[in-house]
């Protein structure tokens, strides 16, 4: 290798400029392709697909930059790393922000048709997906574009297709009239998942309904007095003595007139209320299971959009909330409204838009889940089970399965994996397929489209050429290494991976999943448009560079815990960063014209070079070690106090030693310790950062184009020296004590002083005159005795350092009257603070009038005050004896 030319590193850091093109560079030299190479052990990660509907987020950002340092560092370890890219289409989503476009413009997805109306999101899909790619890049992120796919791709749709139809075939996919969640917004069905429970204040109307052919009455109470108009029953328990006697009997349903039975069912809850409940079929799950044991008639009284259809008589075209308000006022004037109690209770709202779930009566396509569910269940009893991180969301999981519901997979939109369902136009007929029945002319396809997640559940395995099961990709890369998610959304995504992937491949869809928290913001709150606190990563490495915020992402919280966001920690990075820049500059200032081959360790070695060695063989174990187990915020501790710490502010100032000599063996060994160790930083931080690591490392002698295929630090034996560790510490100590001493009597480092070194063994003070250098330059004395007995002066500071005692002669360390009268001082000071305080403290109005957190302030103050008292006037004293 050619002599490497002087340091072109610019004085000062600037990310702008250090990360700027350094993409292009990596995806020109295809250092992210999974590259087949039968050697390599294959690694794999595919990308949990943000959905195409606008910016990639904080969450993204942490999420991504998880996955990222995972594939880097096994792609260093020497594994053939495919981290998959794509995209979802997030069907409701999607669909719900074109349509809102179409608005601004004045038409409806209805004006353009359904074929012109996807055409539409097709073009939002690939602006949008071209903004996540920009984001990607500003990230850094390392991700093997040559694979990138969407849900919606050609060969994803296919495997959608399969999935369908063998469930279908299968008997665990059906079509049912059942009450599901309906969004009156957006105008389509829900799962359970995609409703969020709110508590609102809100009513319980009291109720009388008239017994037919009576002078009784029987008294119910309702949340929804609106849903009245379609009750076809009222149900009581059936050992309830109240109303044995009027089972059977017909009630008059007020306004609308109609006659509904009285019955008895097991779900009545005789304690609760009057015992008696109005039974709506068409409007409530568990009416709709009293419904169907009865033979009750199912009436629907509301349109898809939330108004009132024409079985709500007098109330058609009114909205659900307003026919609430004039029903209320109509039961008041009949007398049938006898009391209004205030009630708070829990709404469902739609995740997407917000509004008032409606449960609703409607014909959808169904996953029978309890099947798929127990294999799940029973496969976590397995050594091949999904090993979740940390654990205890395996719980999590495991409880949402054992109380599975049957999962609504159909959405009535046009955004979306069309339903493969066909039906006969002149027969009840229904065909299931791939493709469409040959006499096509004949049938009509369901105009439904799945739920997102139900390709989504797919994309461990339809990402690598599934169905097709010889495909390259399949077979090398499925099932993955590891999935980096949310633990929110464990339920949507995570189980419906699980459980398809044990279906149709016979195995887990990764091995691990790593469940990450939610980012908040300095307060604790969620980050949402409605609080305005979201804060636009962009924005972030905008202002301080990539590498900074995701070092902060990475190690701001442990697995499975929320992260908070704070600007002052991003800043605290960038000094980090910063501190890494000014180093890096210092060591390659030193080596300049210095090769990959000069290199050479094998020199006689300071005890500064054995120590930081030592130190670096520590380091990479634990970063290795932690990394794995994904504890990143533990590795990036160990990174940060060996670069900072050890490297920065031990090593390099003891190395200004040798290199500013006229030693030059020692020169170059020391060139040669700076080389490798700096070498070996750039390696294990370039997961966290990798933009600097990559600009640096351009600019060290090493071997090979670019640091992420460069090889992963290896610990090495023949450089580890516990003996130098012992000694090095004994050092630091030393100076450190002398440092305290000098900033305790405020002598400035610039000043010589004494300093007597007491070992308690020969052996001690031959290895401290071995470094006796250090001593010296480090203490700065004018005088330095080592020795295992030394005259200790009458007036002296001392310092106890493991195995020996260090003493300052007070003579010529400060001009003792000066310092009497600065204490004398001081002393006085810190009186007058203590008295104040405790005078306020004393006040009892005070303590009693001011909040707790101030009068806990005044308290911390006077601790502190009397703490240095004590040590001004103990050091008065050590003076004046």
């Amino acid at each position: 290798m050619s002599e490497k030319p002087k340091s072109t590193l610019p004085s000062k850091y600037d990310p702008q400029t250090v990360e700027k093109n350094r993409y292009q560079f990596w995806l020109d030299g295809k250092y992210f392709e999974a590259t087949a190479d039968p050697k390599k052990e294959p690694f794999t990660i595919v990308i949990p697909p943000p959905n195409v509907t606008g910016k990639l987020h904080l969450g993204h950002a942490w999420d991504t930059a998880m996955q990222d340092t995972i594939s880097r560092m096994k792609r260093m370890q020497g594994y053939d790393v495919l981290w998959l890219p794509g995209m979802d289409h997030a069907g409701i989503a999607t669909q719900a922000k074109v349509e809102a476009k179409l608005k601004e413009q004045g038409q409806s997805r209805y004006d353009l048709g359904r074929e012109k109306f996807v055409d539409k999101v097709w073009e939002w899909k690939e602006e949008y997906a071209s903004h996540i790619r920009k984001q990607w890049e500003k990230l850094g992120l390392g991700l093997d574009y040559s694979r990138e796919r969407f849900t919606m791709d050609v060969g994803l749709s296919e495997a959608v297709r399969e999935v369908f139809v063998k469930l279908y075939n299968k008997g665990l996919i059906y079509r049912g009239e059942y009450i599901i969640n309906w969004d009156p917004k957006t105008k389509t069905a829900l799962s359970d998942i995609e409703v969020i429970h709110k508590e609102i204040q809100g009513h319980f109307y009291h109720l009388r309904y008239p017994i037919k052919d009576s002078e009784e009455s029987i008294e119910i109470a309702t949340t929804r007095p609106e849903t009245m108009l379609g009750d076809t029953a009222v149900a009581v328990h059936p050992k309830d003595d109240r109303y044995k006697h009027l089972v059977g009997k017909k009630v008059i349903l007020p306004i609308v007139g109609r006659e509904i039975e009285i019955v008895a069912d097991d779900y009545v809850d005789m304690e609760f209320g009057s015992g008696a409940v109005k039974i709506t079929p068409a409007h409530d799950p568990n009416d709709f299971e009293i419904g169907n044991r009865h033979k009750l008639e199912r009436v629907l009284v509301m349109n898809e959009d939330g108004t009132m259809n024409e079985n709500a008589g007098k109330y058609k075209g009114l909205d659900r909330f307003e026919c609430r308000i004039q029903i209320v006022n109509d039961l008041k004037e009949l007398g049938v409204l006898f009391e209004i109690e205030d009630h708070t209770h829990t709404v469902g709202h739609s995740e997407r838009s917000n509004a008032v779930v409606e449960p609703y009566l409607s014909t959808q396509w169904f996953v029978n889940m309890q099947p798929l569910a127990d294999a799940s269940v029973e496969m976590q009893k397995n050594d091949g089970k999904v090993n979740f991180v940390p654990d205890r969301f395996e719980n999590t999981y495991l409880h949402w399965m054992d109380n599975i519901r049957d999962w609504c997979i159909s959405r009535q939109l046009w955004w979306g994996h069309r339903i493969p369902a066909w039906y006969h136009k002149e027969t009840n007929e229904i065909y299931v397929g791939k493709e469409a029945p040959a006499d096509s002319e004949n049938w009509e396809q369901d105009n439904d489209v799945l739920d997102t997640w139900f390709s989504s559940a797919l994309w461990p395995f339809s990402t690598m050429g599934w169905p097709d099961k010889d495909a390259e990709d399949f077979k090398r890369h499925f099932p993955n290494d590891v999935l980096v998610t949310g633990y929110d959304i464990i339920f949507f995504w995570v189980a419906r991976m699980i459980f398809q992937s044990l279906e149709f491949t016979g195995e887990r869809p990764f091995k691990d999943v790593v469940m990450h928290g939610l980012i908040r913001d300095a307060e604790g709150r969620k980050m949402s448009k409605s609080l305005g606190n979201g804060v636009d990563p962009m924005d972030v490495i905008d202002k301080y560079g990539a590498d900074s915020l995701r070092y902060f992402l990475l190690t701001g919280s442990s697995p499975g815990q929320d992260l908070r966001f704070y600007w002052e920690k991003v800043e605290s990075t960038w000094n980090f960063a910063n501190k890494i820049w000014n180093a890096s500059r210092f060591c390659l200032m030193n080596m300049e014209n210095f090769s990959y081959e000069d290199i050479d360790l094998s020199g006689e070695k300071s005890i500064a070079d054995k120590w930081i060695l030592t130190r670096l063989n520590e380091t990479i174990e634990q970063v290795s070690k932690n990394t794995t187990k994904y504890e990143f915020g533990e590795a990036g501790r160990y990174l940060y106090n060996f670069i900072w710490d050890d490297f920065c502010d031990w090593y390099i100032e003891m190395a200004k030693l040798p290199l500013y000599g006229e030693d030059a063996p020692k020169k170059k060994t020391t060139q040669s310790v700076l080389a490798y160790v700096l070498d070996n930083i750039m390696r294990m931080l370039h997961p966290f950062m990798p933009f600097i690591t990559e600009e640096i490392w351009q600019e060290l002698p090493h071997q090979g184009e670019s640091i992420t295929v460069a090889k992963w630090p290896e610990v090495r034996k023949d450089l580890h020296d516990e003996q130098a560790m012992k000694e090095m510490e004994r050092l630091v100590s030393i100076i450190k004590s002398v440092r305290n001493i000098r900033a305790e009597v405020n002598t400035p480092m610039s000043k010589q002083v004494k300093l007597l070194v007491q070992a308690e063994d020969e052996t001690t003070v031959k290895e401290l005159e071995f470094n006796r250098t250090y001593i010296e330059r480090f203490c700065n004395t004018s005088e330095l005795v080592i020795a295992s007995s030394v005259d200790v002066p009458e007036k002296a500071m001392s310092a106890v350092v493991t195995g020996l005692e260090l003493f300052l002669p007070l003579e010529g360390l400060i001009d003792i009257e000066k310092e009497r009268t600065r204490l004398e001082s001081e002393l006085e000071k810190w009186a007058k603070e203590v008295e104040r305080v405790q005078k306020k403290l004393a006040n009892e109005g005070f303590v009693k009038k001011a909040p707790e957190a101030v009068v806990a302030e005044e308290k911390q103050k006077e601790q502190d005050y009397l703490e240095k008292h004590t040590k001004v006037k103990a050091r008065l004293m050590e003076l004046n004896n």
